[in-house]
C-alpha cells in the first residue's frame, strides 16, 4: 500500500493541474460576473438617459406648443388687428375721394388732390404689404428663438430642481414680455414707417402721370421699386428700427422691472435674459439670410397682387393691355385691406408660410442650438 507521501508524489502533477484549472475557472467566472454587472449598470444608465431624453423632448414639445398657441391666438392676431386699425386710420383716402367727387374746385386744386391720391394709394398698398410680411416673419423669429432657449434650459433643468424652477420662472415671466415686442411695429414703428414709405412712393411716382398707360409688368415694377428703395433708406438695415427699438437693451430691462417689481431678486436675471433674447433677435433680423426671405416673400406677394388686379380688370372690361394709371388707383388702394386680415384666414400669410425657403430658414434657426453645458 502506498503511503500518503507516496500517493502525493505520484499524483502531485495531476492535483496541481486540477487546482490550477479550478482556480482559472473561478477567476474567469469572477471576471465575467464583474463584466456582466458593468454591462447591466451601463444598460441602466443608457435607459435612464433615454428616459431623460424623452422627458426633455416631451417638455420641449409642450413648451413650444404653448408658445406657438400664444403666438397664433394672441400675439400675431392682436398685433395684426392693431396694425390694420392704424393703417386704415393713418392712410384713410375717404376725404380725398370725397373732395374729388365734388363738382366745384379749381383745376389746380383738383390736380394736387389727384397727385396726393396717386401717392397715398401706393403708400397704402406697400405699407400694408411690407408691415404684414415683416410682422409675420418677425413673430416667427421670436417663437423660434424662444423655443430654442427653452430647449437648452429644459435640458439643463433636468439635472437640477433649482435650475428647473428657474426655467419655469423664465417661461412665466419672460415669455410674454419677449413676445410682446411684436406690438412695437403697430404701436410706435408704424409712424416712421408710413412717413418713409410715403416719401419713397412720392420719389418713385413723381414722373409717372395719371394718364400714363400701365401694363401689369409696369405695375409690378413700380411696386417693387417702392419696396426696394424703402428697404435701403439711410442704411441697409435701418428698417429693423420699425420692428424693434434701437435701444432694445434699455427697453427690455424696463420691461423686466415693470413686470417683476424693483424689489424682486430675479429682476436682473430677467433683464439679462431678455437682453440676450433681443440681441439674438437683432442678429437674426440683420442677417443676409433673413433679408433674403423678406425679399422672396415680398416679391411673391407682389406677383399675387398684380395677378389679382389683372384678373379683376379682365373680368370687368373687355379691354386688354395697358391701363391708365388713374384707372388703376382704386384697385391698388383696395388691395391693402385683404393683406391685413385675421391671420387664421389671411391667404397672404399662408402663401409666405408655404414658401420652401421660408420653411428652411426657420428650421435652421430653431435647430441652431448652442451647446448644452
Amino acid at each position: 500500500m502506498l503511503s500518503p507521501r507516496g500517493l502525493w508524489n505520484r499524483h502531485r502533477r495531476k492535483v496541481i493541474i486540477a487546482l490550477g484549472a479550478l482556480g482559472s475557472g473561478y477567476v474567469i467566472y469572477k471576471l465575467y460576473d464583474v463584466h456582466r454587472t458593468r454591462v447591466a449598470e451601463l444598460e441602466r444608465q443608457i435607459e435612464g438617459a433615454r428616459e431623460v431624453d424623452e422627458l426633455i423632448k416631451s417638455q420641449l414639445q409642450n413648451h413650444f406648443q404653448s408658445i406657438q398657441r400664444i403666438s397664433d391666438t394672441a400675439t400675431l392676431p392682436y398685433a395684426m388687428h392693431y396694425l390694420r386699425s392704424r393703417i386704415a386710420e393713418d392712410l384713410d383716402l375717404s376725404d380725398l375721394t370725397d373732395k374729388l367727387r365734388q363738382p366745384k374746385g379749381a383745376p389746380r386744386e383738383k390736380a394736387e388732390l389727384w397727385e396726393r391720391l396717386k401717392v397715398l394709394s401706393f403708400t397704402r398698398l406697400t405699407t400694408s404689404l411690407w408691415s404684414m410680411t415683416m410682422l409675420y416673419l418677425y413673430v416667427r423669429v421670436l417663437v423660434n428663438i424662444l423655443g430654442r432657449h427653452l430647449y437648452v434650459d429644459i435640458a439643463r433643468g433636468s439635472e437640477s430642481s433649482q435650475i428647473h424652477h428657474e426655467v419655469e420662472s423664465f417661461g412665466r415671466r419672460c415669455q410674454k414680455d419677449f413676445l410682446a415686442t411684436a406690438d412695437f411695429l403697430s404701436t410706435y414703428g408704424i409712424n416712421t414707417l408710413t412717413m418713409n414709405m410715403q416719401s419713397t412712393a412720392n420719389e418713385v411716382l413723381k414722373f409717372k402721370q395719371l394718364k400714363d398707360p400701365f401694363t401689369m409688368e409696369k405695375l409690378h415694377e413700380t411696386i417693387m421699386q417702392i419696396l426696394q428703395l424703402f428697404m435701403n433708406i439711410d442704411s441697409p438695415n435701418y428698417w429693423i428700427s420699425y420692428l424693434v427699438p434701437e435701444n432694445a437693451k434699455m427697453d427690455t430691462q424696463m420691461i423686466a422691472l415693470s413686470s417683476s417689481g424693483f424689489e424682486d431678486p430675479s429682476v436682473l436675471m430677467d433683464a439679462s435674459k431678455l437682453d440676450q433674447l433681443m440681441s439674438e433677435t437683432w442678429a437674426v433680423l440683420s442677417s443676409p439670410e433673413f433679408r433674403n426671405i423678406v425679399e422672396l416673400s415680398l416679391n411673391k406677394l407682389v406677383d399675387v397682387l398684380v395677378e389679382e388686379i389683372d384678373t379683376q380688370f379682365k373680368h370687368s372690361s373687355s379691354s386688354s393691355g395697358a391701363i391708365p394709371l388713374v384707372t388703376l388707383l382704386p384697385r391698388v388702394a383696395q388691395q391693402a385691406l385683404p393683406l391685413l386680415e385675421e391671420p387664421s384666414i389671411n391667404r397672404f400669410i399662408q402663401i409666405i408660410k408655404n414658401l420652401p425657403e421660408v420653411e428652411v430658414f426657420y428650421t435652421i434657426l430653431y435647430s441652431d442650438m448652442p451647446p448644452i453645458l
